[in-house]
C-alpha cells in the first residue's frame, strides 16, 4: 500500500528561488490565475500573471508550503499578493530562462481571507540559507 507523499514543489519553488539570489539573478513565478489566486487581475494575461520575487520587488516574502504570499508594488501602488503553491506554473531566472515548470492543480478551496503569511524576519529565521542580495 503506498502512502501519498508531500508535494516537493514548494521545495523546489524555494531551491530555485535561492539558487537565482544566490547567483544575482532576478526570480519570476508564473501563475495560472483562478478564484483562489490573489493578484492585481489587471496584469492578468491569458489566464497567467508573471511575477518578480526577487527580494529587492516585494516585501514580507514568504514561500510556505501551500502558500506563497507578499507584499508588491504595481504601477506604483502597494497590493498584497497570495496564492497557492498548486496554482504556480513555473519559476525560471529572468536573465537566462533557467527553471522549472510544473502541472498546475485546482486549489482545493478559496480561501475566505488571507492566509498567516510569516513576516520577512522569522522567514529568514527558519531559513538561514536564504541570503538578500543588495
Amino acid at each position: 500500500m503506498t502512502q501519498d507523499l508531500p508535494s516537493t514543489k514548494p521545495y523546489l519553488i524555494r531551491a530555485i528561488h535561492e539558487w537565482c539570489t544566490d547567483n544575482g539573478f532576478t526570480p519570476y513565478i508564473v501563475v495560472a490565475v483562478d478564484e483562489s489566486v490573489r493578484v492585481p487581475m489587471e496584469y492578468v494575461k491569458d489566464g497567467e500573471i508573471v511575477l518578480n520575487i526577487s527580494y529587492d520587488a516585494t516585501g514580507s516574502l514568504s514561500l510556505l508550503n501551500d502558500y506563497i504570499g507578499f507584499k508588491g508594488r504595481f504601477g506604483g501602488v502597494a497590493r498584497d499578493i497570495s496564492f497557492p503553491v498548486v496554482r504556480v506554473a513555473a519559476i525560471y531566472a529572468k536573465e537566462n530562462g533557467q527553471g522549472m515548470a510544473f502541472p498546475v492543480e485546482k486549489a482545493l478551496v478559496a480561501p475566505a481571507t488571507e492566509p498567516d503569511i510569516v513576516p520577512e524576519s522569522k522567514a529568514e529565521a527558519k531559513r538561514p540559507s536564504l541570503t538578500r542580495i543588495k
